[in-house]
């Protein structure tokens, strides 16, 4: 299996908390308390004074001066109807700022345009309120921001147009954890197909399924690439005490392909690699012949990209950090990716692994958009048949051969806002 940790896990919130990928908000979400009802007043200081004995500067008769303009603005506070409620020099300017909050019905407009005519006044305005100008993120998950898709895949622009919604994508690898608050309810079926190795749930299969199918708007973690679709978890793979890395052998795997074409699982995401299997092969045909779209992990290190990606009809799928893939192979975000972890964590991986998922993913969106008896699905990329997938020009592609009536009744209904 194709994939490694990148960061402990208790590092990420706080990394993303510290830096403000976790908030892209505006720094002021509202007015100041009151703010929306004060003016500011300034009244003129008095020129500085020369002493004999020293240099220009303050003393006893500055506080004088300053006690006498504080009197100035209770009395200015009164005659207009106003409230004191603090001040601030600001010598450069040569005055004392004095902020009042207008009590009654009228505007701060008209409050200090009305003050502005007091012969004690320099002059006074409104309390203007100002707002930094980052874009607000299209959901409150808070490792939204970091995620690759985000922003190279344009996801919240997708899910304008498709969430996966009623779209079943089995993933055939480790334990997933369908208690992590990211997957709650997001896994419809949790099968072990592994015999002889009980486990809890396990790193991959949890990464990968929060990758696909990961929850948004839960003011939790991450989004997924395909939020409304439905997980079948199927475990075949199995995690070793102290090794980098999971297993999976050709009667587990075999178990857990025959249970997903059996029930109808639309995408197979298979994030692994190994040797060519006759009946691996066989039961994969057999989906592919039923309009089943299965996505593998392409391993350079490996033969032809490992099986079962150099399967024919298979979807390989490699980190875009591959300089250059062969033809037929498609490059999808593969590096510092945070997902779940099992326990209700997150953590940052890498790899084709999660590549795959990702392709997964958006299969299962374009999955909703078009039935398999409309054909096979076909990725827009950089070149023909493989390279950087173009997301949104996929998705588009299928989605003009839907009824426009009908495409524009589902665009509404998956809108996020």
């Amino acid at each position: 299996m194709t994939a490694r940790r990148r960061w402990r896990p208790i590092w990420l919130p706080l990394f993303l908390a510290m830096t403000g990928l976790g908030n892209g908000h505006s720094a002021i979400a509202a007015p100041p308390s009151g703010g929306d009802r004060q003016i500011l007043v300034m009244l003129r200081q008095p020129p500085p004074h020369f002493r004999p004995d020293a240099d220009y500067g303050g003393g006893y008769g500055d506080m004088l001066a300053r006690s006498a303009r504080e009197r100035i603005s209770r009395r200015i506070a009164r005659a207009h109807r106003l409230a004191v409620n603090g001040d601030w020099p600001m010598p450069l300017l040569g005055v004392d700022c004095f902020i009042m909050t207008v009590s009654d019905g009228r505007t701060p407009e008209e409050a200090a345009a009305e003050v502005s005519g007091d012969p004690g006044v320099e002059w006074s305005q409104p309390m203007h309120v100002y707002r930094t100008k980052s874009a607000p993120t299209a959901y409150n998950d808070p490792l939204y921001p970091a995620e690759p898709a985000a922003h190279l895949w344009h996801l919240a622009d997708l899910h304008r147009i498709s969430t996966g919604r009623g779209v079943t994508v089995a993933v055939v690898d480790t334990r997933v954890d369908d208690h992590h608050p990211d997957l709650a309810g997001q896994v419809m079926v949790n099968e072990d197909f592994v015999a002889g190795r009980p486990s809890p749930a396990e790193s991959h299969g949890t990464g990968v399924a929060g990758i696909i199918a990961a929850k948004g708007d839960n003011d939790i973690g991450i989004v997924g690439i395909a939020p409304n679709a439905r997980i079948m978890a199927l475990r075949a793979c199995w995690q070793l005490p102290g090794v980098q890395g999971s297993v999976c052998d050709s009667v587990s795997l075999a178990k857990a392909l025959h249970f997903a074409i059996e029930h109808h699982a639309q995408v197979i995401n298979l994030s692994l690699a190994g040797p060519p299997d006759i009946l691996l092969s066989k039961l994969i045909d057999i989906g592919i012949g039923r309009g089943e779209t299965f996505v593998a992990a392409y391993d350079p290190a490996l033969s032809d990209g490992g099986f079962p990606a150099s399967h024919g009809g298979v979807i390989a799928v490699a980190d875009a950090a591959m300089a250059a893939p062969p033809r037929g192979v498609y490059t999808a975000p593969g590096r510092d990716i945070p997902t779940t972890e099992p326990g209700g964590r997150w953590y940052l991986v890498d790899g084709s692994s999660y590549a795959a998922a990702h392709v997964s993913g958006l299969i299962a969106l374009m999955r909703e958009r078009r039935s398999p008896a409309d054909g096979p699905i076909s990725l827009v990329a950089a070149r023909a048949g493989g390279g950087a997938i173009d997301a949104l020009a996929s998705l588009e592609h299928i989605s003009r051969a839907c009824d426009d009536r009908e495409c524009s009744r589902q665009m509404a209904a998956n809108s996020p806002r």
